[in-house]
This record gives C-alpha cells, structure tokens and sequence, in this order.
C-alpha cells in the first residue's frame, strides 16, 4: 500500500472515530462559550464603570466632565482588547496549540519588532500623556498641527478629530506637536459698527447698552458684555463703535450674529443708519 493509500485510511479513520467527532464538538461549544462570556463579561464591565462614572458626577468631589469622559472611553477600550486577548489565547489552547511556546516565541518576536515599532510605542506613551495632562477631552473643540474639529474618541494610539464640514482626522498621538484648545477658556465676541457722528450718535450708543444688558440677562452664551468704545474715526466722518462680549467657549460666532441680528432693528426703529461687520474674535 503506498502512502497516499495509508493517508487515505488514516483520514476515514479519524473522521469515522466517534471519538473524534465528540471532541470536535466539545472544542466548538468552549469556543462559543467564551465568545458569549467575554461579551457578557465586557457588556457589564462597561455599565458598571459607566454607573461609577455616573455616581462621581453627583459627588461634590467629581473631576473635570470632560476628563471623565475621556477617561471612560480609554478605560472601555481597555477593557475591551484584555478581555479579546483572553478570549484568543483560551480559544488557541482549546483548538491544541501549544500557548505556553506560542507566548514565549511571541515575546521573542516581540523584542525584535519591538525595535521597528518605536512609532507605535509613541504614539502610546503620547496618548497617556494628553489624558492625564488633560491638554484636551472628548468634546473639545481642538487644532492638533493644522487639523481643526471636535475631539470624537481619544484611543490609546489614535485621537479622531471632526471638522465643521463633516471630515474625519484620524491623528497618530505621537504627531502631536502643537495644540490649541478653544473649549477651556471663554471667548470674546468682537462687534464692530459703523455710525454717523452726528447728535444721534449719544441715543446710538444708550440703545446698544440698553439692548446688551437685555441679551445680557437672558442669552446662556453671553457671560458679560465687556465694553463699547470708539475704536475709530473714518475719513468719511463716521464713528465705528466696538462691542466686546465674553462668550461661552466657542460660542463668539454665534453671539456675534445675535447680536448684529438683535441691533439693527433697534437702531432702525429709531431712524439711525448703522454698518455692523464681525471684527477678530478669539479665546480669554
């Protein structure tokens, strides 16, 4: 009988083996097990910490919400690649791979991709870095270098970045090199009008401050309305007056069209012509 042959029987052999049959059986009812427990057992390790999560912020101790969301992402990935990793190494052993070995020449491997791995190891490291410092939290509105967006996800490798126009950035931790923050500090809201300079222009200015102390006390995103000056003098005679408003962070914008919104039917009522233009807004 050649060896083809004796293979041949070999195979029938095995595969006619109730034995065998049993043992298949019991290894894929352990595997599906495990694929069932580790997702229960990450289902649950991820409400509890989002209960823990939810009892500190009635706590008069809470941290930073910002950082505590954060946190919580990065601790549910964890949690997420230890349970899977478990799971893989318990599926190999029951499938009768030699685990212990398998670890070992990994660890070896390891060390030498580990070398060629550097990035990685970085953008790690750089990640754990801008949690702890709290440089930014999920919900930010951050420039990481020249991408600018809202923070989505802060993962231990990547940091995800959406823009105003829908773009997704994802952005290796370890490229981080400049940050600007625009949701730690207020805003202010810069205004500029141009007026005539003329006996109305005192009546001008005392509707303007009436009109903010009104958007004052009932606008959330105002927090003080700062000043209103006369920044300049025209070659036309005009006067631009400037109107300084601390914001909400972020919120400059959208209290600048209140407010040119909100002014110009104020001074029309009472027959005063205005120009109002957005001058430079940023952070305090």
């Amino acid at each position: 009988m050649d060896y083809s042959a004796r293979m041949y029987n070999q195979f029938m052999d095995k595969i006619s083996n109730e034995a065998t049959w049993i043992a298949l059986t019991d290894t894929i009812i352990k595997i599906i097990l495990v694929l069932v427990l580790s997702k229960v057992i990450i289902t649950v390790a991820k409400k509890t910490l989002r209960n823990i999560f939810l009892v500190r912020a009635k706590s008069p101790l809470r941290t930073n919400e910002r950082r505590e969301t954060t946190l919580l992402k990065l601790l549910e990935n964890i949690i997420t690649y230890v349970i899977y990793f478990i799971s893989a190494i318990m599926i190999l052993e029951y499938c009768g791979f030699a685990v212990k070995g398998l670890l070992a020449g990994a660890g070896i491997v390891g060390l030498a991709v580990g070398f060629g791995a550097q990035s990685l190891v970085k953008d790690i490291i750089s990640g754990f870095f801008v949690i702890f410092e709290d440089q930014f939290s999920v919900g930010d509105y951050i420039k990481i270098n020249t991408f600018e967006g809202e923070v989505l996800e802060i993962g231990l490798r990547t940091t995800k970045l959406k823009s105003k126009t829908g773009e997704l950035h994802l952005i290796p931790n370890g490229s981080i090199l400049q940050v600007t923050n625009y949701s730690i500090l207020n805003s202010v809201s810069i205004v500029d009008m141009t007026i005539a300079n003329d006996d109305r222009l005192e009546l001008a200015e005392k509707l303007i401050y009436e009109k903010l102390g009104q958007l004052e006390r009932k606008v959330d995103e105002i927090v003080k309305v700062l000043e209103l000056e006369e920044s300049e003098i025209l070659d036309s005679g005009e006067i631009v007056l400037r109107i300084t408003t601390e914001t909400q962070p972020t919120k400059q914008d959208e209290v600048s069209r209140l407010i040119r919104k909100e002014l110009r039917p104020v001074l029309d009522e009472f027959g005063i012509k205005s120009t109002l233009d957005s001058g430079e807004e940023g952070s305090v």
